[in-house]
């Protein structure tokens, strides 16, 4: 029967998830991460679900590889190809400190060298006229030079072509001709919006991670036919859509958040369908943890996203949906610093040899050997029991690298190092979901807290309660929640173009114009890269105060009219800064079309289906450590897959399945809902 399967693959674990179309029926699998050949895992995930691949129409993939190698600085050799006098944009960026205070301040150098960035006299007026034409005769002599240099990748961005791409495209087609075993990308098939450093820093780290990226989706996918696949390989793209992977291999850095965004997606599909419009999807895995907000049932897509951090790292121009991130994770290292103070993260023991209760080597303590301490983990039901951790190297690698270096003696001393590993853990992750309501103008007792990732539900009722966050809830299979969202995800483009102009009638007019030209770009793409399909589209615009330099990106509502516009506009405002200027013009500045077309998907309420699963034995209880009272409780065990829906709980309690935990405080109550989720009233 034909299925679709989605695959994510983390830092410690990878997860697959299939779905028959024809019956429903849903297979979940986990497997460690193989950094050596990251196709292992999959195919070990694969074997497990005994599934066949040939009769596999679709494979969703996500993957960190892009962001990874950014952050690493473990991409290509990388050239760039510049308008005359433009060499140092990179360098240059914006000409500010985003630290202002921070003395010891440094910027991270740009992912191309100077020694590696070429001229070319050519030059485009911002008005799309030509002022100087390409000088081509030039590019037989910057190839050589590039080859001499042993360059992998070449990025291309010229001053002003985001107006008119024409130098760009005649430079591409020259120097692919010149350079045929180089990976050559312009910023004019990423991005028609204006900003030189912008663009140029986007086309660059496009390059930068082209070759390593368009290999590794080659090798995979030909993995997958050696293994009887015959169906289309599609990877998650960091704006909230499945991609083709011939787009992928050529527009890499639109994965930059491939991986995080598949929860994003599960989370606004599960809240839309349980009337949550509200929620802060929060996801612990085994090296990060990342949250993201949905209001109103969408999730928020930012036009700008900067790789490292916007305090360190330099910006993309792309969207990406709106997620912070944290390197707090189960697998996450607990050390002390050379004050014998206890820090969490970044740093993470990975899959392999993973933490010290694994049981395959690992020597310094993590979060999951404190949870497991702490009995908030079972150990002879970790993955449903495929994997027997080990309590005995966990206790000694904790007392060893914590509590005795910290002067703890007696009994509990495990204990008070395993809470103040959990501790430390708990604040970072609550400070991350602070930064995404709070400092954003939000108060997150208005949302649920949606928990997911192996160490999501374990850790939700502690960061809902710091936060006064009333309600937890916990969807079906939360390990592998990631890998559910690629499954619900659909195709999607998103185009935008520049487009400076003072909001009224007129130009309202004008910009529908431009949306209608958008919009046919987008199905056009849309039909040759999946073929016929259903329809849909959105427009979004970018709109400041006149003399403002910052935008904030607007849904178009429908049969929009400038007046309209204006006064959502004027709303937003409002709401993010606590004031608004009705006497102000408003521009527009940058008009958004998102394509979107709608495949074959699995139904949310057919997810759920507890029969999948044989049931455990009666597990009794035992004692688990809670943080906020400072104390063992003992915890009645769960087998989630033999609580139906309707079923009603009283706290203390600990849910175990598959792929996670979840914890029940001692003064909280739980129901399990209509699709198998976990709702648990933390507001006592």
């Amino acid at each position: 029967m034909p299925y679709i399967i989605a695959v994510d693959i983390g830092g410690t674990f990878t997860d697959l998830v299939a779905c028959d179309l024809a019956t429903g029926a849903v297979a979940y699998t986990k497997s460690p991460t193989t950094y050596g050949d990251l196709g292992e895992a999959i195919f070990d995930c694969i074997r497990k679900a005994s599934l066949d691949a040939s009769d596999a129409i679709y494979v969703k993939h996500g993957t960190t590889l892009v962001i990874n190698a950014l952050l690493q600085r473990i991409g290509s050799k990388t050239a760039l190809l510049t308008t005359k006098g433009f060499r140092d944009v990179l360098e240059i960026g914006r000409g500010n400190r985003t630290q202002p205070f921070n003395l010891r301040f440094h910027r991270e150098p740009p992912l191309i060298p100077r020694e590696l960035r070429f001229e070319v006299e050519e030059r485009m007026e911002a008005s799309g006229n030509v002022r100087s034409p390409l000088a081509t005769a030039q590019l037989a002599g910057l190839a050589e030079a590039m080859k001499t240099q042993d360059v992998a990748a070449l990025a291309i961005s010229f001053v002003n072509a985001y107006v008119n791409p024409e130098h760009e495209q005649a430079a591409a087609k020259a120097l692919r001709a010149l350079l045929p075993d180089v990976f050559v990308t312009t910023g004019t098939e990423l991005s028609r919006e204006w900003h030189e450093f912008e663009r140029t820093a986007t086309v660059a780290a496009n390059a930068y991670v082209g070759p390593q990226v368009s290999k590794y989706i080659a090798e995979f996918d030909q993995q997958l036919r050696g293994g009887g696949f015959k169906g289309s390989l599609l990877l998650m793209g960091s704006h909230g859509g499945v991609i083709s992977a011939e787009r992928g291999c050529r527009e890499p850095i639109t994965l930059v958040e491939s991986g995080p965004v598949g929860g994003c997606i599960g989370a606004a599909a599960y809240g839309g369908i349980l009337g949550i419009e509200n929620l802060v999807a929060f996801d612990m895995g085994g090296t990060t943890s990342k949250c993201a907000l949905v209001e109103r049932g969408r999730y928020a897509v930012e036009s700008i996203y900067h790789i490292g951090g916007p305090d360190h790292g330099f910006p993309i121009r792309g969207n990406v949906i709106d997620i912070l991130e944290v390197g707090v994770g189960g697998g996450s290292i607990a050390w002390l610093d050379s004050q014998q103070r206890l820090n969490v993260g970044p740093r993470s023991a990975g899959s392999m040899p993973g933490p010290a209760c694994y049981g395959r080597g690992g020597t310094e303590p993590t979060v999951t050997d404190a949870n497991l301490l702490l009995g908030r983990l079972h150990a002879d039901w970790f993955l449903g029991g495929e994997m027997q951790l080990a309590p005995d190297q966990a206790r000694e690698v904790v007392a060893a690298r914590m509590a005795g270096p910290l002067g703890y003696t007696g009994d509990a001393a495990v204990t008070r190092a395993a809470k103040g590993i959990l501790t430390i853990a708990n604040l970072t992750m609550t400070s991350i979901i602070k930064k995404i309501s709070i400092a954003r103008g939000y108060d997150p007792r208005d949302f649920a807290l949606f928990c997911y990732g192996g160490g999501g539900p374990l850790h939700g009722i502690e960061l809902a309660r710091a936060l006064r966050i009333p309600r937890v809830v916990v969807p079906p299979e939360p390990g592998n929640f990631s890998a559910v969202g690629m499954l619900l995800a659909n195709p999607r483009l998103d185009t935008a173009r520049t487009f400076v102009v003072r909001l009224d009638e007129q130009s309202m007019q004008r910009a529908l114009g431009v949306y209608a030209e958008l919009e046919a770009e987008g199905r056009a793409a849309l039909l040759r890269e999946f073929g016929a399909g259903e329809l849909t589209f959105e427009r979004e615009a970018e709109l400041r105060y006149k003399g403002q330099h910052h935008s904030i990106k607007i849904a178009l509502p429908p049969d929009a009219d400038a007046a309209g516009l204006r006064a959502v506009f004027d709303q937003e405002y409002l709401r993010r800064y606590g004031h608004a200027n009705a006497a102000a013009d408003v521009e527009i500045v940058v008009l958004h079309s998102l394509a979107t077309q709608h495949m074959e998907r699995p139904e949310v309420a057919r997810l759920a289906n507890p029969a999948r699963r044989a049931k455990m034995p009666d597990m009794g209880s035992h004692p688990v450590f809670f943080i906020e009272e400072d104390c063992f409780f003992e915890t009645r065990i769960h087998d989630r897959y033999g609580l139906v829906a309707g079923f009603k709980g009283q706290g203390p309690a600990l849910i175990v399945e598959y792929g996670s935990s979840t914890l029940i405080g001692p003064r909280d109550r739980f129901e399990i809902g209509r699709l198998g989720e976990i709702d648990i009233d933390c507001s006592h």
